[in-house]
């Protein structure tokens, strides 16, 4: 059987600077949550006392991969050029031309679903003499989106013609105005 590694894959990138993200080592569990949320009405009771509830929506999914590790030392380069600057482009926005991070899909051996992410943590943990970093310990707490209904970032290139607004024809007639009461009397 082949080893197959987790990463997250670029969906789109309106920068088109990120690359896919593949982790030198898998993670050791991949812990997922979603809040579902209920409106609770305190005034109306069922016969328990209990207030009423009403059901309002699901949160999307969101999860952290812990304690990724990457490693230069055996090839005594920067583990921030190799690896890192990559894993910051997704929590980077380009405010030069307005464009929003990217959008990955988490795969390992299946696609689990399209995310961004929310938070980057990563601590550089060992040093060659000349003070390259070489190991980094990396948290990626991620998020799930609708890749078909992403805004927040400018398109790249021409903008999109969407053809000509239709004419919305004559406004509608409101009706008689409401009249205001009787005028005051002179004195």
């Amino acid at each position: 059987m082949q080893l197959v590694r987790a990463k997250l894959m670029v969906h789109s990138d309106p920068s088109g600077q990120a690359k896919d993200i593949e982790f030198m080592f898998n993670p050791s569990e991949l812990d997922f949550t979603r809040q579902v949320s209920w409106h609770s009405d305190v005034g109306h009771r069922g016969s328990t006392l209990l207030p009423k509830v009403n059901f309002s929506g699901v949160e999307p999914y969101s999860f952290t991969l812990q304690n990724l590790l990457f490693d230069t030392y055996e090839k005594k380069t920067s583990v921030l050029k190799e690896y890192i600057d990559n894993i910051k482009k997704g929590a980077t926005a380009r405010s030069s031309t307005l464009t929003r991070p990217p959008v990955y899909i988490l795969t390992w051996q299946d696609s689990y679903f399209h995310c961004v992410m929310t938070s980057l943590n990563y601590r550089l943990t060992l040093f060659l003499a000349d003070g390259t970093p070489v190991k980094a310990i990396v948290n990626i707490a991620l998020q799930e989106v609708d890749p078909e209904n992403m805004s927040g970032g400018k398109f790249p290139g021409p903008k999109p013609t969407l053809g000509p607004k239709p004419n919305p024809g004559p406004k509608p007639n409101p009706g008689p105005k409401p009249n205001p009461g009787p005028k005051p009397r002179p004195k």
